[in-house]
């Protein structure tokens, strides 16, 4: 289907994160787009990925790492996660942190640091 709304797409949990939902919004034949919903104190381990992400804020505030580096983002930042590189996500608004995060449509093995997912 070449067009569809959101609100179309159910969100599902994130296994490895805390009170963090994910919409796979696009499947197209060279990438994905997915929509990530991260609600107040909500976030994501460190972790590394097989695929790079290429990023958009939506809402909200989070701190985030990436490769041992701390930022804070808000809504309108961009944010590129090269492939391999640790990284985590945290929460610290008092609204949910929405993001787009686009990726290749290649096999993307998620190594949560510590453990394997």
């Amino acid at each position: 289907m070449p067009v569809k709304h959101s609100a179309e797409v159910p969100a599902q949990p994130v296994k490895a994160g805390d009170f963090t939902h994910i919409q796979v919004l696009l499947q197209g034949p060279n990438f994905a787009m997915r929509r990530f919903i991260m609600e107040p104190g909500g976030g994501m381990p460190e972790h590394t990925n097989t695929v790079e992400h290429e990023q958009y804020v939506l809402r909200g505030r989070a701190r985030i790492a990436i490769g041992g580096e701390e930022f804070d983002v808000q809504a309108g930042d961009v944010v590129l996660i090269p492939e391999g590189v640790p990284h985590w996500y945290q929460n610290v608004g008092e609204e949910n942190f929405e993001f787009l995060c686009m990726i290749p449509n290649r096999e993307d093995v998620v190594k949560i640091i510590g453990k394997e997912c």
